[in-house]
């Protein structure tokens, strides 16, 4: 009998680095498009997982998170050793290759040390060669190896050169594999270690080093139930290390970093080693307080600018196509209105409101590509750091914030450059502060209908700019309050490395710009489309009968009494499209669907809670059927006023409609219902309001439903009592 050939289990590949070393660019160059995003239990930090060599034996290769150093401060720098441990439902790695960086060898090498406590077989890969080359650096490889005892071999991920001499190694030492040895600490540090693995089960030698020079590991979240235990016996560990006259402290990057320098020893001859006068140059100039801060602001112009501008037509040609979508399959599908308005107004729609986010998405990373790779993002972190750094944050995350004034989507995507998780989560929560882009119909509405006509357009002019601002104040302040009494203690201080200039290479861009949308469609868009359903559903049904017979019975008669014609006249009339009654049949009905739905209804029911606002139900209906979306509040208000749902934020009908709007009854009955405090009190809802679906998954794919939920209640709370201060203190002066 034969037995079938089991099947060869594919290789896992593991990439560790440095940041700026170039890891993301080789693992880019070994694994094209096909790549995903891999998600574990208990961190919020992703891992990309890709193919390489595809079609010729292939391997996974892991792109594990940039780090300095395996001491895990917080849960996703934990991360990194969960992955070499093969902790949180990831499989062994086969392998390990850690990136470094020629320029750098002594600190680089720092990493690849620690890492060898894990016993992983490893490749040391010195990228970036052709940079040390022209700067005159002289490596002797073999002679590293030798003294590592693992292969070292030189590329360049961005050209591609030793791309060939790597595949071959890499599949040498999947088979014959090849080992750092481990540094040998004092019998001390080994008395310790010992006690750490015979007390916790299937800790490993490297996680108990990890717990005794590290006295913050996020290890301990790991074990929890042990960490009093754990923590009494690293205490007594370093005690015995002070005792024996080495300080705990500093001891294992003394120890490593002696180790470095012997092993460095006659490897290295620079024969050029101030040939980055070019880059202090520059550096001179992009780091000046005054010049550096003024290229600083130009080129962030031009990166807003580009994701405002660059992005809009391609937007407008998406909402176009949808707009054809939905207008080519309405005859379809008129025979059937409930399918016709589910498919049409509901899943074409949501697909809409999804893939019109992409153009911006791909425009900002396409930019925060290129600044990357050139190096000048980690100038504009350092010239921002200070101005961010009174409320907690640092300069890394100003670009997420200024993306969030085109659109919050890629704002928020773009915090996962950040690598503090403390950071990444304030600067998400901030984003939807912003005024983005969609608000800007609201206040084009309200502001060209009630202030300019009053106070004229310069006054326009600025009550535009400075709602752009009441934001980022509100943010700004929540989040130093946040930093002054709920961030983590000892939080580690802004280091930043100033990464060699670099030209960008577009093959890289490309990448970055795909996996980002294909991100975005894969994490949020379910999500989004879902909630788009559900408002449809809400906006839609119940769809009673009588309210058609009776909106249909009160036009019938309006027309019998204007025109003196008969009731079948007046019947022909409304059914005949190029009728200009059935354009005003056809809007009365729809606001009266809209009035009697159940969100119309359910608007109506909550209007006391928006009175202190001086809201009346019509805005009330029109606040909460924008929380898909803020833009769709003008839609809705057309309808509402009976104009139909074409109306625009420039339409005169609706603003000439808002405004001579009045009270139908009670102790306002007659006044006009948009005053200007009540205008007033609209926009700052509009402005302090999470009112975007889109926003509110993806917030809860970044972080988690909780974040979320909180952000959505949260700021539609704080929305509610900003409108009612308004209009209370403004009704008062």
């Amino acid at each position: 009998m034969v037995l079938a050939a089991e099947k060869k289990k594919t290789a896992r590949v593991g990439l560790i680095g440095n940041p700026n070393t170039g890891k993301s660019t080789l693992f880019n160059r070994l694994t094209g498009l096909r790549q995903r995003i891999a998600n574990y239990p208990g961190i919020t930090v992703e891992e990309r997982v890709g193919t390489a060599f595809a079609g010729n034996d292939p391997l996974e290769l892991v792109d594990l998170p940039g780090a300095y150093s395996l001491s895990a401060t917080t849960a996703d720098e934990r991360a990194v050793l969960d992955a070499l441990a093969a902790r949180s439902g990831r499989d062994e790695l086969d392998l390990l290759i850690c990136v470094i960086d020629p320029t750098n060898l002594e600190r680089n090498l720092f990493l690849p040390l620690q890492a060898a406590d894990f016993g992983l077989p490893m490749i040391l890969v010195l990228n970036q060669w052709d940079i040390a080359r022209k700067r005159g650096l002289n490596i002797d490889c073999d002679k590293l190896a030798e003294r590592f005892g693992v292969p070292v071999v030189p590329i360049s991920a961005r050209s591609g050169e030793g791309m060939a001499k790597l595949e071959e190694t890499i599949r040498k030492k999947l088979e014959v594999p090849s080992y750092i040895k481990p540094t040998d600490w004092n019998l001390e540090v080994e008395q310790t270690l010992n006690q750490l693995c015979e007390t916790v089960s299937g800790l490993r030698r490297a996680e108990a080093l990890r717990f005794l020079f590290d006295p913050r590991s996020a290890l301990y979240g790991r074990w929890p139930d042990q960490r009093e235990e754990i923590g009494q016996i690293v205490e007594e560990g370093r005690r015995k290390i002070a005792a024996a006259g080495l300080n705990p402290g500093p001891a294992e990057a003394l120890i490593q970093y002696g180790r470095i320098r012997e092993i460095l020893a006659d490897v290295s001859n620079q024969k050029e080693r101030r040939a980055v006068g070019a880059s202090e140059s520059i550096d001179r100039l992009l780091l000046h307080r005054f010049w550096g801060s003024i290229i600083f602001v130009a080129v962030m112009w031009v990166v807003f600018q580009s994701v405002y501008s660059w992005a809009g037509p391609i937007m407008d040609g998406l909402d176009f196509l949808t707009g054809a979508t939905q207008e080519a399959l309405r005859p379809v599908l008129s025979g059937t209105p409930l399918l016709e308005s589910l498919v049409v107004d509901g899943i074409v729609a949501g697909v809409g409101g999804v893939i019109i986010f992409l153009p911006q998405i791909f425009v900002l990373f396409f930019f925060i590509g290129l600044l990357e790779d050139t190096g000048y993002m980690a100038r504009a972190a350092f010239l921002m750091d200070k101005a961010l750094g009174w409320c907690g944050l640092n300069g890394k995350s100003f670009v997420p914030l200024l993306s969030s004034y085109a659109c919050a989507i890629p704002g928020i995507m773009a915090a996962r450059t950040l690598e503090s998780r403390w950071s990444r989560t304030t600067t998400i929560l901030m984003a939807p502060f912003m005024s983005c882009s969609a608000r800007l119909p609201v206040y084009v509405l309200f502001i060209g209908a009630f202030v300019e006509p009053t106070y004229g357009a310069a006054a326009a002019g600025w009550t535009l700019f400075l709602l752009h601002f009441v934001g980022l104040f509100i943010a700004a302040s929540l989040a130093w309050v946040a930093h002054r009494f709920f961030a983590p203690s000892g939080a580690s201080p802004f280091i930043l490395e100033m990464p060699h200039y670099k030209v960008p290479h577009l093959r890289n861009l490309l990448l970055r710009m795909w996996e980002s949308g294909r991100e975005f469609l894969m994490r949020a868009g379910s999500v989004i489309l879902a909630f788009s359903v559900l408002i449809w559903a809400l906006l839609y049904f119940p769809r009673s009968e009588s309210v058609e017979t009776e909106i249909h019975a009160q036009s019938v008669e309006r027309i019998t009494q204007a025109l003196s014609v008969t009731s079948a006249k007046a019947d022909e009339l409304l059914a005949d499209q190029e009728s200009p009654y059935f354009a005003e049949y056809d809007n009365l009905l729809a606001a009266a669907y809209l009035e009697n739905s159940y969100l119309g209804r359910f608007g109506q029911w909550v209007q006391p809670v928006f009175a202190p606002a001086g809201f009346d139900w019509k805005i009330t209906v029109g606040v909460l059927s924008s929380f898909p979306a803020r833009e769709l509040v003008i839609s809705t208000l057309g309808i509402i006023y009976q104009l139909g749902p074409d109306v625009d934020e420039e339409s005169s009908g609706l603003r000439d409609q808002i405004a001579n709007e009045t009270w139908p009854s009670g102790p306002k009955a007659g006044m006009p219902v948009f005053t200007l405090p009540v205008v007033f009190s609209v926009l700052i809802f509009f402005c302090l309001c999470l009112q975007c679906g889109a926003t509110v998954a993806l917030i809860a794919k970044e972080l988690n439903g909780w974040y979320a939920a909180g952000s959505f209640f949260g700021m539609t709370a704080l929305a509610w009592v900003a409108a009612v201060l308004v209009y209370q203190v403004g009704t008062l002066l």
